[in-house]
């Protein structure tokens, strides 16, 4: 069995490939897929293959929408939200940044302004990983902290 790391209920996760940093995340053991904030989404063709364009905020100003993204490789997948309804959200893979380690994720895009957290990171990404204690938040910061102190001891 891996060795699974213990991940408060909120933390914070770098996107390198779709270059955003320093993200605050809730880790929601309720939802099944992770979700990123994309506030505008929409299919085109480059050269003959269809793509898919994302629209995410910006890092220097979150109230600026100008990170746009292309992606080649996107799929449509049914999400049922807590309120029980259903929906088709693209999904995209991508990598993560957590604990100072790259893993990849499937992201479900979704429209989350309204939201306190841009990201839900779900039991899909966090199954056999993480170990959630909910007392817990930014231990991923906490832990680059501890592991640089104890090097410079």
């Amino acid at each position: 069995m891996p060795k699974r790391i213990i991940i408060g209920k909120k933390d914070v996760v770098d996107f390198p490939k779709i270059n955003l940093f320093d993200i605050p995340v809730k880790i929601d053991s309720g939802a099944y897929t992770s979700s990123i904030h994309c506030y505008k989404m929409k299919e085109i063709l480059v050269d003959g293959k269809e793509k898919l364009e994302c629209h995410f905020l910006s890092q220097k100003d979150k109230n600026h929408e100008d990170g746009i993204i292309l992606f080649d490789e996107f799929n449509e997948r049914k999400v049922k939200s807590s309120n029980g309804l259903s929906e088709i959200r693209y999904s995209i893979k991508t990598k993560i940044k957590l604990f100072n380690e790259f893993y990849n994720i499937e992201l479900t895009l979704s429209k989350r302004s309204s939201m306190r957290y841009r990201v839900l990171l779900g039991r899909k990404f966090l199954n056999n990983k993480f170990i959630i204690d909910t007392t817990k938040t930014n231990l991923s910061q906490k832990n680059i902290i501890q592991h640089f102190n104890f090097e410079t001891k």
